[in-house]
C-alpha cells in the first residue's frame, strides 16, 4: 500500500460524499434536527438560570449538624444543550452513516468499475483503506459543521462556555463520531458481502434495527432467564417482630431478633450477589449497543454530577450541589464503553476488508 493512492481515493471519496445529493439531503436534516435540539436546549438553559437567580435572592440557611449553613442552589450548566444534541444524533446518526456506506464497494461492482480501477497502479488494499478513510473524513465534516452550528448559536444568544466545558463538547463531538463510525463500518461491510446496493442497505437497516431496538427490548428477557427470579423478600419479619414487641413471649424476644437480622444479612447478600450477576451479564450485552455506550460516555462528559452506571442505568448525584466530578473521573468511569465504541467499528471494518481483499474480479 502506498500513501499517495490512498490519499487520492479518500480525497476522492470525500468530494463524492460532500457532491452527493442523498448525503446533502441527509445532512441537511441532520443540523436542522441538531440546530432545533440546541435551540430548545438553550431555551431550557435559560429557563434554569433564571430559576437559579431567583433562588440565590432567596438563600436561607438550613440547620447542619455543625450548626446552620447556607443552602446554595446549583447553577445550570450549558452542557444540558449538548445533551440534547445528543439525543438527536443517537437517532438520526446511524442513519447518516449508513447511508453513506450502503454502497461504497457494491456500486463499484453494479458498475463493473472494480476491474477497470484495478488495472491501474494500486493496491486492493488502498481502495478499501482509501473508501474508508474518506467516508471518516465525511462523518467529521457532519459533525464538525453541527458544533459550528450550535457554537455560533450559542453566541448569538451571549452564552459562553468556559474551558472546562469546551473541552467537554470537543470531546462530545470526538465520540459522536466513534458512534457514527460503528454504523458507518456496518454498512461498509454488507456494501462489501452484498451482491448489490439493494441488499446491502437491507442488510445494514436489519443489524441498525436489531442493535438499537431488538437486543435491548429483549434485554431483560435473556437477563432474568439466565440469573432467574431476585431473591425472595423476607416478608415474615414485620410479624414475628410485632409479636415479639407485643410482649406475647419475651423470653424469647432477643432470639427473635436475632433471627431477623440473619434473614436480612442472608437476603442482603444473596441480593447484592443477585444484582452483580445481572450487571455483570448486562455489561457483556451492551458491549455491541452503540446506541448504550455512546449514551454512557456521552452521559458522563456532558453531566458534571454523573455518578456512574448501576446494572446498566445511570443514577444522580448523591452530593451536595457544587461538587462535581472531574473529566477523567468521569471517564474512568465508562472506559469499558468508550473500549467497546472502539472496537466495534474495528470488528467490521476487518471482515469487510477480509472479505473486499479475497474478492474474485472478473
Amino acid at each position: 500500500m502506498e500513501a499517495k493512492g490512498l490519499f487520492n481515493i479518500a480525497r476522492k471519496e470525500f468530494i463524492d460524499h460532500l457532491t452527493s445529493r442523498k448525503f446533502i439531503i441527509i445532512l441537511a436534516l441532520f443540523l436542522i434536527i441538531s440546530a432545533i435540539a440546541v435551540h430548545q436546549g438553550i431555551d431550557d438553559y435559560n429557563k434554569n438560570l433564571e430559576d437559579y437567580k431567583e433562588q440565590m435572592s432567596h438563600i436561607r440557611e438550613v440547620e447542619g449538624p455543625e450548626g446552620p449553613v447556607k443552602w446554595m442552589p446549583e447553577k445550570p450548566s450549558i452542557l444540558l444543550i449538548f445533551r440534547r444534541m445528543s439525543w438527536q444524533i443517537t437517532m438520526l446518526g446511524g442513519i447518516l452513516a449508513i447511508a453513506m456506506g450502503f454502497d461504497l464497494i457494491s456500486k463499484e461492482k453494479e458498475s463493473r468499475s472494480l476491474k477497470s480501477l484495478l488495472s491501474h497502479p494500486i493496491f486492493r488494499d488502498e481502495i478499501i483503506n482509501g473508501k474508508a478513510l474518506g467516508g471518516i473524513l465525511a462523518l467529521v465534516f457532519a459533525i464538525g459543521i453541527a458544533l459550528i452550528i450550535s457554537f455560533a448559536m450559542l453566541l448569538i444568544f451571549s452564552i459562553v462556555p468556559d474551558l472546562n466545558e469546551f473541552t467537554r463538547i470537543t470531546l462530545f463531538g470526538v465520540v459522536s463520531v466513534l458512534f457514527l463510525l460503528s454504523y458507518f463500518s456496518i454498512a461498509l461491510m454488507t456494501s462489501t458481502v452484498s451482491r448489490d446496493s439493494g441488499s446491502s442497505l437491507i442488510y445494514a437497516l436489519i443489524i441498525l434495527f436489531a442493535l438499537s431496538f431488538f437486543i435491548p427490548t429483549f434485554e431483560n428477557a435473556v437477563v432474568e432467564s439466565v440469573v432467574g427470579e431476585p431473591p425472595e423478600f423476607p416478608g415474615v419479619r414485620h410479624a414475628i417482630y410485632e409479636s415479639a414487641s407485643a410482649g406475647e413471649n419475651e423470653s424469647t424476644e432477643i432470639p427473635v431478633k436475632e433471627t431477623i437480622e440473619e434473614e436480612w444479612k442472608r437476603y442482603e447478600e444473596e441480593s447484592r450477589a443477585y444484582w452483580e450477576k445481572r450487571g455483570a451479564i448486562h455489561d457483556a450485552i451492551s458491549v455491541v449497543m452503540p446506541n448504550y455506550n455512546f449514551q454512557a460516555v456521552t452521559e458522563a462528559i456532558l453531566n458534571p454530577h454523573f455518578e456512574g452506571l448501576r446494572y446498566g442505568v445511570f443514577y444522580g448525584p448523591s452530593h451536595t450541589a457544587g461538587e462535581e466530578k472531574s473529566l477523567r473521573e468521569a471517564l474512568e468511569i465508562v472506559w469499558k464503553n468508550i473500549l467497546a465504541l472502539i472496537i466495534f467499528p474495528l470488528v467490521f471494518f476487518a471482515i469487510a476488508y477480509v472479505k473486499f481483499m479475497r474478492m474474485d474480479i472478473r
